[in-house]
């Protein structure tokens, strides 16, 4: 993988990241939901239009290598970590980790507390490793379809970040 770059999420991004959002929750999901969840919860991006709506009212950020989409990730209200989402084709390398450092930061400089995400059951162990904890188990209707999932809490203070710049030492 190539050096990664972010940058702000545009309209023209629409169709992109639908198209991504689709292509994870499609390949990656059924490793914990039956093809009907998947369906139900892809069909989130069916109207792409409003798909690049909802994303366009967040603090969306891109994550791209060489040019190419690879991962996108969405803050809502400056504490909730609405989506983050990694091509399918580029999981497990590292771009959700980054993605994830990116939101965190952002969201500690922009005077959060703390970091929530509603993770779905493939994601619940990558926020563990990255210091979320477990706070509520949920079910959530998705075009007549129930989803699991966990929200985590993560505390954002400087001395729990993993990006937080050491305190020198006298």
């Amino acid at each position: 993988m190539s050096a990664l770059s972010f940058r702000p999420y545009l309209a023209k991004d629409a169709e992109a990241t639908a198209e991504l959002f689709v292509a994870s929750i499609l390949e990656l999901g059924p490793e914990e939901y039956s093809a009907d969840q998947c369906a139900a919860w892809a069909s989130a991006a069916e109207d792409v239009t409003a798909f690049g709506e909802k994303l366009g009212g967040m603090l969306t950020i891109l994550a791209e290598a060489k040019g190419e989409l690879v991962g996108f990730a969405s803050l809502k209200d400056n504490k909730q970590l609405e989506m983050l989402y990694v091509a399918p084709e580029h999981a497990r390398n590292g771009i959700g980790k980054a993605l994830l450092g990116v939101m965190e930061l952002l969201a500690r400089q922009r005077g959060a507390d703390a970091l929530t995400a509603d993770a779905s059951e493939v994601a619940r162990e990558f926020f563990v490793r990255f210091g979320y904890e477990m706070q509520a188990r949920n079910t959530v209707m998705r075009a007549d379809e129930w989803l699991v999932n966990t929200t985590m809490k993560k505390s954002l203070k400087a001395e729990s970040h993993p990006l937080a710049t050491p305190k020198a030492s006298a």
